[in-house]
This record gives structure tokens, C-alpha cells and sequence, in this order.
């Protein structure tokens, strides 16, 4: 079979491997039909995700159907279109005692610490999969994954029916936190500084858009919401900058979501904090939130194929990456087909 493998970083092509085997009762070898490009395949790429050990298979946003499960498997059967989830827990550290192993001390994700799924076929336990409705096309179930980024976010920062929730980022995470925070019934605030996301965003629920290079953000939430501020912040861009934005943009009560990985330090004064009782929270992944998001999209509540702006076949990827990297041209969500 052929598979998308970064050898180092920088080095990216498509290369030939040995089709997988079920091996063990519980195995569920796929068919793969679509892979979403995201950020982390592009830090793997670049040589930015302490996490990877090269050479790589990259994706974790994939999509299938079953081609043969193991004698142990109970809830599919050939034919089934699935998602993939792609993270594996020990199930006894404190975190997966916790309920949480989204962030369980041994972590391994699909397509970072192991091999992923830029590739025509793959096996992985039963409980990794996830049955998608057959008018669910493959490009929309590739996405339940980061849809289930969204859905982490506004649980982690209690998103309710009225809320006004304020979304810095208007990416493909900004994108799928507003979608789940429109179906919670919240009114939406999104920022970047890109006009051309902006307009995507407001084509699919956005409230209220907001660029920072041409207006005061916290005097126009503050209008919009008659001084209150924003009840829920979520920091989809992940900078010193935006997160002190946050604290400043924040309701009285409320609640900031943080999504990034930057290390650089920022100044926030612990007066707000106290003031406000503000509640920081980070969120990462996802954890039990598969079930629901599939729920939503088989119900048509939700469709995350609204993201995508670009598909190419698998073996055009180079063409996807370049393209990605182009800021001269806008790529919001980018799936490979197989």
C-alpha cells in the first residue's frame, strides 16, 4: 500500500509499506477514504513537535470504511463507514482516574507517537473507531475529530444557552469551537486579523466579527453586550498577547478556555483574576466527546464539511502543503482523499 511518511523534518513523500494485518480479536482494519491536514502535521513537518519520533506516518483526522475486523469485534462489520479516534491512554494515572485521559501521563496520539492514518489502509482496536451514517460523506466524518476539539473547549469553559462567547482565531479551531458553541444556543464573538476568515466565520454563525488592526476589541464587546463583556473566552490562537487579551475581555464569573501550546510567558496582573473570579482552564483533545459530535453530524445538526476549503488526492500532498504555507492565498481546512 502507499503512505504519506515524513522521514525528517522537511523531508515529506509518499512511500510504499506492507498493508496491515488484523493480528489481534479486537483489530479493525480500514479502507481509508479521507485524512484532514492539520496544524500538527504541519509542525511534524517543519520539526516543531517535541513529541514525534522520525520517520512518521502523519494524520489524525481520518475516515474509512471496514474492510474485515477481528473474531472479537462485536459493533462493526465490513461496509461501515468510521472515524477515527485517535488517541490511546494507560487508563491508570491520575488523569485517567480522573476521567481524563485526554491528558493521561502516557499519552500517544495516531500520527504523532504512532503511526497515523496518510495511508490506503490501517488497523486499530475496536474501541479507536466510530460508525458514521452512510449519507455522512467521508470528507465530513475525517473532521468529527476536530469537531470534538470544539466540543472540549466549550465544555471546558461551560458554554450555556445565552452565554456570549468571544473565540480569538478564526482557523479551523476557531471555526469548530464556534460551530459547537452555536449549537449550545450562545451568542458569538470571533476575531483574526484576516478579513477573508472573518467573512467564512459570519457565512456559518458568527454574531459578531472583530479585527484587531481596525478596532478597539474590548470597547466593541463591551458596547455589543452593554458593558457585561464576554461570559466565555476561548483562546484559539494561543500567544503571549492573546491570552492576556482574555483576561482583559473576560465577563465578571467568567471563563477562559486556552488552546495553545506557547511557551512564552505572559503578564497577566492577579488583580483581575481576583476581581473577576475569573476561571482559566486549558483544554486539549478530547475526552468522551466522539459519541455526541457523531451524533450531531449523523442528525445533520452539525456539518464540519463547511470547514473545508480545498480536497486533493493523496498524492498531490506536497501541492496541499505548499498551499497551506502560501500566505498569499487563504486554505482554511485542507482533505486528502484516498
Amino acid at each position: 500500500m502507499q503512505a504519506i511518511q515524513v522521514f525528517e523534518p522537511g523531508s515529506l513523500d509518499i512511500v510504499k509499506k506492507r498493508k496491515p494485518e488484523i493480528e489481534r480479536s479486537d483489530d479493525v482494519l480500514v479502507n481509508i477514504k479521507a485524512v484532514g491536514i492539520c496544524g500538527s502535521d504541519m509542525h511534524i513537518y517543519h520539526g516543531s513537535n517535541p513529541f514525534t519520533v522520525y520517520p512518521r506516518v502523519i494524520g489524525h483526522e481520518v475516515s474509512g470504511e471496514i474492510e474485515s475486523v477481528g473474531s472479537g469485534v462485536s459493533t462493526f462489520k465490513p461496509g461501515d463507514r468510521v472515524s477515527l479516534e485517535p488517541i490511546s491512554y494507560c487508563g491508570s494515572c491520575y488523569a485517567c482516574r480522573q476521567g481524563r485521559p485526554n491528558v493521561c501521563v502516557n499519552l500517544e496520539v495516531f500520527g504523532v507517537h504512532q503511526d497515523g492514518g496518510m495511508r490506503e489502509f490501517m488497523v486499530a482496536p475496536e474501541d479507536k473507531w466510530h460508525k458514521v451514517s452512510s449519507h455522512v460523506s467521508f470528507e465530513a466524518a475525517a473532521l468529527a475529530e476536530p469537531m470534538t476539539i470544539g466540543a472540549q473547549a466549550t465544555m471546558r469553559g461551560n458554554v450555556q444557552k445565552g452565554d456570549t462567547v468571544l473565540i480569538m482565531g478564526a482557523g479551523p479551531t476557531g471555526l469548530s469551537c464556534l460551530l459547537m458553541a452555536k449549537e449550545h444556543g450562545a451568542t458569538t464573538f470571533i476575531s483574526d486579523f484576516n478579513q477573508e476568515r472573518l467573512d467564512y466565520a459570519k457565512s456559518i454563525g458568527a454574531d459578531y466579527l472583530l479585527n484587531p488592526r481596525e478596532e478597539d476589541l474590548e470597547k466593541v464587546v463591551a458596547d455589543k453586550t452593554d458593558q457585561e463583556l464576554a461570559n466565555v473566552v476561548i483562546d484559539a490562537v494561543g500567544t503571549a498577547e492573546t491570552f492576556e487579551q482574555a483576561v482583559t475581555l473576560a465577563s465578571i464569573a467568567g471563563n477562559i478556555v486556552t488552546l495553545g501550546f506557547n511557551e512564552q510567558p505572559s503578564s497577566i496582573p492577579s488583580f483581575l483574576l481576583t476581581k473577576k473570579e475569573l476561571t482559566i482552564t486549558g483544554s486539549r483533545l478530547q475526552t468522551n466527546q466522539f459519541k455526541a459530535v457523531i451524533q450531531q453530524m449523523n442528525s445533520g445538526d452539525i456539518n464540519p464539511e463547511a470547514m473545508i476549503s480545498h480536497t486533493f488526492p493523496f498524492h498531490e500532498v506536497k501541492d496541499a502543503f505548499e498551499l497551506l504555507e502560501n500566505p498569499n492565498k487563504e486554505a482554511r481546512k485542507i482533505v486528502l482523499t484516498f
